[in-house]
C-alpha cells in the first residue's frame, strides 16, 4: 500500500491527513499552535511552532502504519504570511499573517501611489493589507535592521517545505497572492520587485503545486520517522489546495465556501483577470488559473444573527418556520466585517431594509440567508461577464450543512449545487498533490475525477429562479445607495 500526508498549515492549527493511494483517509490530527497579537490589528506567529507541529503531527499519524510506505508530503497553507530569513536560513522576526491589518499606509501608497492598473497589468491583482509586499514594505520602513538581513522571502507552508528538504521554494498558487508574481507568466515581476526593494536571489524558486521539490534530508527523515525517499511536492495555497480536494478543477469550475467568511473559486484554463480587480487572479494548483471573490462574512452572518441577536443555537428550528422562498420584501447586506469581494469596501456594514409592521424574525432570517447568496452572486456575475461558463457549483464549509441554504443558493444563482461526500479541505488537497507528484495520477484532474465524490444535486427550480432575479436586482441597488453613509459613519 502506499500512502500521501496531505499538510493543512492553519492559522490556529496544522491539519495533517494520511490518504490511501485510491483516496480513502485512513487518519486526520491536528496539533494546534498559538497566535499572537503584539499590538491592536497585529497578527504574527513564530515559525518554529508550525514545524513543531508538523513533526508531533506526523508522528501521531503514521503512528498506526507501516512509516515506508509513506511516498509524498504536499501541502495547502495559509496564504499572503510574510516569513524571513537570514543567510543562515534562520528566521528574522515573528511571521506576519494574512490578517495582519498593520499596512494600511503601504497599501495606500501601492494603490493610489503605484496605481491599481500599474499594479494589475505587473501582478494581475491590486494591493490589500492582507498580502505579502505591503508586509515587506512596512518591515523596510519600520524594522530597516530586520529588513537588511534578509536573504529569503517565504510564505507559511513553504517553510515548511524548506525544513523538509533544505529546498527554499514555493508554488504558483501561493505565489500569486504575495503582489509579487507575474500570474499571467507564472514567474517573478521585475517591476514589483523594484518597487519593494528586493532581489531576484532573495525569493523562492517557484514550482507548480503537483511538482516535486525534492526529498527529506536525512535530518528531516530522522525527526518525521518517515524514509528519506519520502518526495515533498510544492502544494498550493489554503483555498487552491481545497479546491483540489473538491475537484475544483480544470476549466469552468466552481466552489462556494460557507464557512466564517465565504470564497467562490472559479478554476479556468485561460488568464482572465476583471476590469475593476473586484476577484482575485491567481495561479491555480492544476497548473492553469483561478479566480476568486472573498466575502468577509457569511456563515458567520447567519451565526450572530443567531447567537447574538435571537439567542438560540437551534439553527434548523429558526429555519424551518421559512415558507415563501423568493417574496421576501427584507433584504440584508453581510458585510458585518466590511467586505471585500467585489466592493472591496473595509467601512461597508450590515444593514437591514425593507422592515415593516408585519414583518416576522423568520422573514429576518430568511433575509441574513438569502443576503449572503446575493452577495456570492455579486462575485458570480463579474466571472459570468469574463465569459467563463459555470453550470454547476460545489458547496463546502459549515454553511453547507442546512438544505434550505443550498437551495437559496442554487436558485440565487440558477445552477446546479452539489454537496460532497468527503470535505477535508486543503489537507485532502495536499495529499492528492503529493499523489499525482508521485506518480499515482498522470493529472491533478485525473486525480480530482477519481477521489472526488457528489452525493447530492440541488437542482434550481425555474419559477423560483425568476422570482430571485427579480430580488437580485432589488438587492445591487442597496449597496450603491447607502456606500456614502458608511464613508462619513467612519469618519
Amino acid at each position: 500500500m502506499v500512502l500521501y500526508i496531505g499538510v493543512d498549515l492553519g492559522t490556529s492549527a496544522v491539519k495533517l491527513l494520511l490518504m490511501e493511494g485510491s483516496g480513502k483517509i485512513q487518519k486526520i490530527v491536528s496539533k494546534p499552535y498559538p497566535i499572537s497579537f503584539p499590538h491592536p490589528g497585529w497578527s504574527e506567529q513564530n515559525p518554529s511552532d508550525w514545524w513543531d507541529g508538523v513533526v508531533e503531527g506526523i508522528h501521531e499519524l503514521t503512528a498506526d502504519c507501516d512509516r515506508s510506505q509513506v511516498a509524498g508530503i504536499s501541502f495547502g497553507g495559509q496564504m499572503h504570511g510574510l516569513v524571513i530569513l537570514d543567510e543562515k536560513d534562520a528566521v528574522i522576526r515573528p511571521a506576519i499573517l494574512w490578517n495582519d491589518g498593520r499596512t494600511a499606509k503601504e497599501v495606500d501608497e501601492l494603490n493610489n501611489g503605484i496605481g491599481r492598473e500599474k499594479l494589475s497589468s505587473y501582478t494581475a491583482n491590486i494591493a490589500f493589507a492582507g498580502f505579502t509586499a505591503p508586509k515587506l514594505l512596512w518591515v523596510q520602513k519600520n524594522e530597516p535592521e530586520n529588513f537588511a538581513k534578509i536573504a529569503k522571502i517565504m510564505l507559511p507552508k513553504d517553510y515548511i517545505a524548506y525544513k523538509m528538504t533544505g529546498i527554499h521554494c514555493t508554488d504558483v498558487s501561493d505565489a500569486s497572492g504575495m503582489l509579487l508574481l507575474d500570474v499571467k507568466n507564472r514567474c517573478w515581476s521585475e517591476k514589483m520587485m523594484d518597487i519593494c526593494h528586493i532581489r531576484r536571489e532573495q525569493l523562492a524558486q517557484i514550482y507548480e503545486s503537483y511538482e516535486v521539490v525534492g526529498t527529506l534530508t536525512p535530518e528531516a527523515a530522522r525527526l518525521l520517522g518517515l524514509p528519506e525517499s519520502c518526495k515533498v511536492a510544492a502544494g498550493a495555497g489554503d483555498n487552491a489546495a481545497a479546491a483540489v480536494g473538491t475537484g475544483t478543477v480544470g476549466d469552468g469550475m466552481c466552489n462556494i465556501s460557507l464557512g466564517t467568511s465565504g470564497t467562490i473559486f472559479i478554476s479556468s484554463r485561460d488568464f482572465r483577470v476583471d476590469g475593476h480587480n473586484a476577484l482575485h487572479a491567481f495561479g491555480h494548483a492544476d497548473g492553469h488559473y483561478h479566480l476568486m471573490g472573498c466575502m468577509l462574512s457569511a456563515a458567520s452572518c447567519n451565526k450572530w444573527w443567531m447567537d447574538e441577536i435571537i439567542g438560540t443555537k437551534d439553527y434548523a428550528a429558526q429555519q424551518a418556520q421559512i415558507e415563501s422562498l423568493g417574496e421576501n420584501h427584507v433584504f440584508f447586506l453581510p458585510y458585518l466585517m466590511g467586505e471585500r469581494s467585489p466592493h472591496n469596501d473595509p467601512n461597508a456594514r450590515g444593514t437591514f431594509i425593507g422592515l415593516t409592521m408585519d414583518n416576522t424574525r423568520s422573514d429576518m432570517t430568511q433575509a441574513v440567508l438569502e443576503g449572503v447568496a446575493f452577495a456570492m452572486r455579486d462575485s458570480f456575475e463579474v466571472a459570468k461577464a469574463l465569459g467563463i461558463p459555470i453550470t454547476r457549483t460545489k458547496i463546502c464549509g459549515g454553511g453547507a450543512k442546512s438544505p434550505l441554504w443550498r437551495r437559496i443558493m442554487a436558485n440565487v444563482l440558477g445552477i446546479k449545487v452539489d454537496l460532497l461526500e468527503s470535505e477535508e479541505g486543503p489537507a485532502m488537497g495536499g495529499a492528492m498533490l503529493a499523489a499525482v507528484a508521485c506518480g499515482e495520477y498522470p493529472s491533478v484532474e485525473a486525480a480530482a475525477k477519481a477521489i472526488v465524490r457528489v452525493v447530492d444535486t440541488v437542482e434550481p427550480e425555474p419559477e423560483l429562479v425568476r422570482k430571485y432575479e427579480e430580488k437580485y436586482r432589488q438587492f445591487v441597488q442597496i449597496y450603491p445607495a447607502v456606500k456614502g453613509l458608511f464613508a462619513q459613519w467612519a469618519q
